[in-house]
């Protein structure tokens, strides 16, 4: 009797799927998501767009209104070009696909966002992980030596790292830039909190695109990447992108909400407030470390990440458990900041835990 195991890959077969937790009845504090939702008048805006889209016919496979409006949204260089993706997970496939040449190195600092390595794996290329310093910043003298050992054709530089919180120097990233004869792609997922940014600097730097989603920003239901970069390296992307990846109601819906930034903004300085609010309740708490951040997350250490993770989800609140995924995330768990009244329940329940 055949099977799947006779036939996948042999690297597939060892790889586990991307978790994600059942949030059916749970206080959702696992995946960043903003927990506000759209203002009525925008929600009433949004609504009367999707009426009028035409989703009996294939997206515009450009997407140049929304383009348009990403453009001037978020300021992006004249000279850059824009790809799209549906989400940046989308992306971040293309681009190891494109660059994934036989015996092509990827390379990242780790602990960071998982699914660089994972689609290194997918796309058959080297990934080679630096480890972080214990405090989580880069150990530049390892790093530039294995980017000069192994010339990566592609290096991911998480810009605030995920799912540690911190921003790198920018001379440092600058230096990584420098030295990489590949290409380097800054991970600006968290912008919106951290509000420090290299994209402004794109036309300095040949082999620098930077990446972004609306997800963080309140529209992770929508699924839409954005990145930018040199006209030469997104039409290389272009070639692997899907024609139609971007949706027709996540065009429409992306660019008229789009034009509300403002309300984005009063939320994500809500939610840096409440950032700020739970990192000083934290510090209250017996035998919990908590590091700094500039994302709407905080990374804690505890005694028992395991132990307190199912305490948690006992009491229907979902955290993620970073214990096992990397040495230097031991006991270590990601708190998404959520609005006040979910914060103070977190806050209250580790408490009572702790």
């Amino acid at each position: 009797m055949t099977g799947p195991h006779q036939f996948v890959r042999e690297d597939i077969l060892k790889l586990s799927a991307y978790p994600v937790a059942s949030a059916a009845g749970m206080v959702k504090l696992d995946a960043m998501e903003n927990p506000y939702r759209l203002p009525d008048a925008l929600r009433e805006e949004v609504a009367r767009a999707v009426a009028n889209a035409e989703i009996n016919r294939y997206p515009d496979p450009s997407a140049s209104t929304l383009k348009a409006r990403l453009r001037d949204v978020m300021r992006i260089p004249p000279a850059s070009e824009i790809l799209l993706g549906n989400g940046s997970d989308e992306i971040i496939a293309i681009v190891t696909q494109a660059l994934a040449r036989p015996g092509a190195v990827i390379l990242a600092p780790e602990p960071t966002f998982v699914m660089y390595r994972m689609n290194a794996a997918l796309s058959g290329a080297r990934f080679v992980g630096v480890p972080l310093k214990a405090d989580f910043s880069l150990d530049m003298p390892v790093l530039l030596a294995r980017i000069k050992a192994l010339q990566p054709a592609l290096v991911w530089l998480a810009y605030p790292n995920n799912p540690t919180g911190n921003l790198f120097q920018v001379d440092e990233i600058e230096a990584v830039i420098g030295a990489t004869p590949g290409l380097v792609v800054v991970d600006e997922a968290y912008n919106v909190f951290a509000a420090r940014t290299f994209l402004d600097r794109l036309p300095e730097f040949a082999n620098l695109m930077v990446m972004r989603t609306v997800s963080k920003i309140g529209l992770a239901g929508i699924r839409l990447g954005y990145a930018a970069a040199g006209a030469d390296w997104i039409r290389e992307f272009d070639k692997v992108r899907p024609p139609y990846n971007v949706s027709v109601l996540a065009q429409v819906v992306a660019e008229r909400v789009l034009a509300h930034m403002p309300v984005f903004d009063e939320q994500a300085a809500m939610i840096k407030n409440e950032r700020s609010r739970m990192i000083d309740a934290l510090a209250g708490l017996p035998g919990v470390t908590s590091f700094a951040t500039e994302a709407n997350f905080v990374l804690i250490r505890v005694p028992d990440a395991q132990a307190l993770n199912d305490h948690l989800k006992h009491r229907k609140i979902l955290v993620r458990n970073f214990h096992g995924s990397h040495p230097l995330l031991a006991n270590c768990l990601r708190l998404t900041v959520g609005t006040p009244g979910e914060n103070v329940l977190l806050l209250e329940t580790l408490a009572e835990a702790l």
